[in-house]
């Protein structure tokens, strides 16, 4: 059902064209009929209708006049640093997409009463104990989770209106970009190659319209503070991969399980992860939804 034009709020979207953006374009501006405008480093957007603005987030006078110009309700934060390993060397571009632009569009939203609706990640934290509340302490193990534990600090102290919504291991369909982890291992199983999936790392993956709806509810119900969303249920990487083999009727013989120092990566993981979400479940109603349906959904919407 489309918004009456008189109760359209103005979003503005960083980071459009990532896996996030990408949803919440489809959600807020295609679905409910939302104003939004677009932004992102890319020179154009999927869809050349929508309303979409070039802006490099880590240039202040750039944030500075996309938001002051188009004066939001709500500024969604989709853009962010997210390769663990080259955060370790490319610590400088990391820093400033992860922080500093975090910044730069608290001080926009600060000035035009926007709320500012931010993503950060299970990487704040060391995955020792697991199964971690908003309440626990963080204690990053590699630089981007520092980063990203960086940002939400500079929120905190920006005096701006804000949420952070803290989410894991996002999968889902999108338009274009790279492949989410379920199609990585449905299309590389299909072309005859053999995977190699750990059993160490544990998480609740998060399914893409979960969160896409999460931060529709934050807008809903005027939610401020700092949320998890993620999936219900909390399994290896290894065990998630068998469930989608199960679904997608693929060669598990094709998968190989190991454990995550084997695969020599330059920054730590955190192992014994994943996000309680019972905080969003009991305040704005978020449900996630059950993995197998989650596949359904993606198998019915592209074909996988």
């Amino acid at each position: 059902m489309l918004i009456p034009s008189y109760m359209r709020n103005k979003i503005l979207i960083f980071g459009a064209t990532g896996m996030l953006g990408q949803r919440c374009y489809e959600y807020f501006a295609k679905k409910l009929g939302y104003s939004v405008l677009l932004s992102s480093t890319e020179p154009g957007f999927y869809n050349p209708t929508a309303n979409y603005i070039q802006c490099d987030a880590t240039k202040k006078d750039e944030v500075k006049k996309i938001i002051s110009g188009f004066s939001p309700d709500y500024i969604i934060n989709a853009a962010a640093f997210t390769n663990v390993d080259r955060s370790e060397t490319e610590r400088e571009i990391a820093w400033k997409l992860n922080v500093n632009a975090v910044e730069y569009m608290a001080e926009g939203a600060r000035n035009c009463d926007a709320h500012l609706i931010h993503i950060s990640s299970d990487y704040i934290f060391d995955g020792v104990k697991g199964q971690y509340s908003e309440n626990d302490k963080p204690n990053p193990l590699g630089y981007y989770g520092r980063t990203k534990l960086a940002g939400e600090n500079a929120l905190k102290i920006s005096n701006a209106l804000f949420t952070i919504l803290r989410t894991n291991v996002l999968y889902g369909v999108i338009t274009q970009g790279r492949l989410d982890f379920v199609r990585w291992v449905v299309e590389s199983i299909r072309k005859g190659e053999k995977i190699r999936i750990v059993t160490d790392q544990i998480n609740n993956p998060t399914f893409l319209d979960d969160l896409v709806r999460a931060i529709g509810q934050v807008i809903e119900f005027g939610k401020f503070g700092i949320y998890n969303i993620g999936g219900r249920e909390f399994l290896s990487r290894y065990d998630f991969t068998m469930r989608i083999c199960d679904f997608f009727n693929l060669d598990k013989s094709m998968v190989t399980a190991i454990t995550t120092p084997e695969l020599n990566q330059p920054a730590k993981r955190p192992l014994n992860s994943g996000l309680v979400t019972l905080k969003a479940e009991t305040e704005f109603g978020y449900s996630p939804t059950a993995i197998e349906e989650t596949f359904r959904l993606m198998k019915d919407e592209s074909g996988l």
